[in-house]
């Protein structure tokens, strides 16, 4: 990000102010900041999502900016693994196809999963078991999973393929503690693995301790002040 300014349309200030943050390969940064500070909006500027209203924000050396509505949704489906706050699974179709969503959508994230795996339906089923999520739950649509099971969903279909870039909104908030532990612990290592970065907003400040970077985001926006 260089010189980034966000705002809402009317807005008297922006939201977002940001003088220069660099994220480099394989980082893995944990985000925190009060609810309404904007870092969900940070994560869509980083996704490509929303666009700056001025300055510069690249993935891969690419300006999202400057890209075409169509393709900046192919570059994200190619290079950025996103989890969202609300999980965003399409409910009538089973565990196993959300999964591979972003496979139907990205022949680069296809191919991966495939050298790694042998197929992408075998990276999915990899995935959903190291997640705990059983063979007998893959055919289940996703509206019939309770909303852990959701977020571990949402997980596994944002790690499949290898994306260089992985964004995680609170992705949990509806873990209890073991499973809390289990996932973070999965997150993370399938991170590091891949080489991808992963930038992992949320409250529980205990999982700050598992991240080598800690940013407050008023801090990091007072940088652009």
């Amino acid at each position: 990000m260089d010189r980034l300014r966000f705002a809402w349309p009317g807005a008297a200030e922006p939201l977002l102010d940001i003088a220069d943050w660099r994220i480099a390969p394989g980082a893995q940064v944990f985000l925190q900041g009060a609810s309404g500070s904007g870092k969900s909006t940070l994560l869509a500027l980083l996704a490509g999502v929303r666009t700056a209203t001025a300055g510069r924000v690249a993935v891969l050396g690419e300006d999202w900016a400057g890209l075409a509505p169509a393709r900046r949704d192919r570059r994200r489906a190619d290079h950025v693994g996103l989890v969202f706050q609300q999980f965003n699974l399409l409910g009538y179709l089973s565990v196993l196809d959300n999964v591979l969503l972003p496979c139907r959508y990205s022949k680069r994230r296809a191919q991966r999963a495939t050298q790694q795996h042998g197929s992408p339906a075998d990276a999915a089923r990899r995935l959903l078991d190291a997640m705990g999520l059983d063979a007998a739950l893959h055919r289940r649509p996703a509206a019939r999973l309770s909303v852990g099971q959701q977020q571990r969903v949402a997980a596994a279909r944002a790690l499949i393929g290898t994306p260089e870039l992985v964004l995680a909104d609170e992705p949990t908030s509806a873990l209890d503690e073991d499973r809390r532990e289990d996932f973070m612990a999965l997150l993370l290592a399938a991170c590091a693995q891949a080489g991808a970065a992963l930038v992992f907003v949320s409250h529980d400040a205990r999982l700050a301790a598992r991240f080598a970077q800690r940013l407050d985001l008023r801090a990091l926006n007072a940088a652009g002040r």
